[in-house]
């Protein structure tokens, strides 16, 4: 199967938007490797001069095109699968991921994050990151290891959606930010679109459960993956396996809405791959 490179260029990347229409960066077919190189933040965002830290020429490029932008995140691609439609699904197996650069950074702002009336000010750290040994460091010396993922994964949305906010993750994938997708991961997205039109971006280090800051370390991660086409079988919500688990997923503005819908989906998972009934399957999940 072939292999592909997407570097991060201003003509490669969008800022903050998933959209049916915007044309493919590359085109693969189903079992192709695809090498997308990432990066995060916006100017506001980067190291003072004088602090040792380098942005990369890549994200310095981003930067210096003025690119339209939406709030949210940057991300690389669409990578268009040749013969998929809607009604498939895309197998991302995440084959690996590499650190694009030796420092992330960990920050807030007022009005967002989960405790908005308890912090007022903008709040920013710029993070040291050791690539060879895997870890980052904390300004108040705490080392951390590195688990780095991509926090935007995702196909375009239905044509119908029109220009949709990488912000909310929605059925076509985008920001899970679900730090259980380490390479060795595989992701299952619905195609929602002709070519699934995949891409990745905004690049988490290390992060807790919940980015409740607003932020995990955000850096710049390169990412390769092979796309895997399968015909006729829809998903309703993206899917994952990890080499320990099975994951499913629930998306909603209202939490118990996602459990809900995060239990459907597993319980129709175990129906898939067992004999058990649907009363069975409930069962075994509790």
């Amino acid at each position: 199967m072939a292999l592909h490179h997407v570097a991060a260029t201003p003509s490669t990347v969008r800022w903050g938007v998933f959209d049916a229409a915007i044309p493919p960066v590359a085109t693969v077919q189903s079992g192709d490797t695809v090498v997308l190189e990432c990066v995060s933040g916006g100017p506001d965002m980067m190291p003072p001069p004088g602090s040792g830290l380098a942005v990369p020429p890549a994200l310095a490029a981003i930067h210096a095109a003025n690119l339209p932008r939406a709030p949210g995140h940057i991300i690389t691609g669409p990578v268009k699968v040749e013969g998929a439609m809607p009604g498939d699904t895309l197998e991302v197996r995440i084959e690996r991921i590499d650190l694009g650069a030796d420092w992330g950074f960990c920050g807030f702002r007022p009005l967002a994050g989960t405790l908005p009336e308890d912090f007022h000010e903008r709040f920013l750290t710029h993070i040291p990151v050791d690539r060879a040994r895997g870890t980052c460091r904390l300004p108040y010396g705490v080392e951390l290891t590195l688990a780095p993922f991509f926090g935007v994964m995702g196909v375009a949305p239905p044509q119908g959606w029109g220009t949709i906010s990488t912000v909310q993750p929605r059925a076509h994938g985008g920001n899970l930010d679900n730090k259980e997708l380490v390479a060795g991961s595989t992701l299952f997205l619905p195609v929602l679109a002709e070519g699934a039109m995949f891409s990745a971006g905004d690049g988490h280090g290390v992060q807790g459960d919940g980015e409740v800051c607003i932020n995990a370390l955000e850096i710049c991660l390169t990412g390769t993956f092979t796309l895997v086409l399968h015909k006729g079988a829809p998903l309703a919500y993206p899917r994952a396996e990890t080499p320990t688990h099975f994951i499913s997923m629930g998306l909603h503005e209202d939490l118990d809405q996602a459990m809900k819908t995060a239990l459907r989906e597993m319980i129709a998972f175990i129906c898939a791959r067992s004999n058990l009934s649907r009363e069975q399957a409930y069962q075994f999940c509790s």
